[in-house]
């Protein structure tokens, strides 16, 4: 399963693309980070985000899309923008008709480290030991969208197939 991971966000939005199944290591395929100036148009940004989104999913071929979810923040502002970039990012999913899950911040954590409180630091350093890489991805923002992309291989893959399973038993008793 080929999973693209996102870190949402207006000036920095990390982007992660990692081969892997659920119980298994990964293999990271690329990863990436996507800018735009705090003093741009707000319109600007996000198409400036929305174009780089797609590209990257034309580029990569993902199976899915996993967005790091909206978690409340102290700073409206920021909060805002990092809802806008998350909603660009779940679009640019949609768009390629692929499947989006959304996973909080403690899950990611939890998933990766197996601690839902571990810090940036102790993230990166799962991500580079998990997919066996010589240098910590840098910035943290890329760190982070590949834990993402992480978390939904070991935890939204096997979601999506007990889903599956249920779906066709369902469809079983119909008959």
């Amino acid at each position: 399963m080929r999973v693209l991971g996102i870190d949402p966000g207006l000036t920095r939005c990390g982007v992660g693309v990692v081969d892997g199944v659920p119980g298994r290591l990964g293999k990271l395929v690329a990863y990436h980070v996507i800018r735009s100036e705090p003093d741009e148009d707000l319109a600007d940004r996000l198409l400036n985000l929305d174009r780089s989104l797609s590209a990257l999913v034309a580029e990569h071929k993902p199976e899915s899309v996993a967005v790091e979810r909206v978690f409340s923040q102290h700073n409206a502002r920021t909060v805002m923008g990092t809802a806008q970039a998350s909603g660009v990012a779940i679009l640019a999913g949609a768009r390629a008709g692929l499947p989006v899950q959304t996973y909080t911040p403690s899950e990611v954590k939890a998933a990766v480290t197996g601690s839902g409180t571990a810090d940036k630091k102790q993230v990166t350093a799962m991500v580079t030991r998990l997919l066996k890489l010589d240098a910590p991805p840098k910035p943290a923002d890329a760190a982070d969208a590949i834990a993402i992309a992480i978390c939904h291989i070991w935890r939204g893959g096997t979601r999506a197939k007990i889903e599956a399973a249920a779906l066709v038993a369902a469809r079983g008793r119909r008959r």
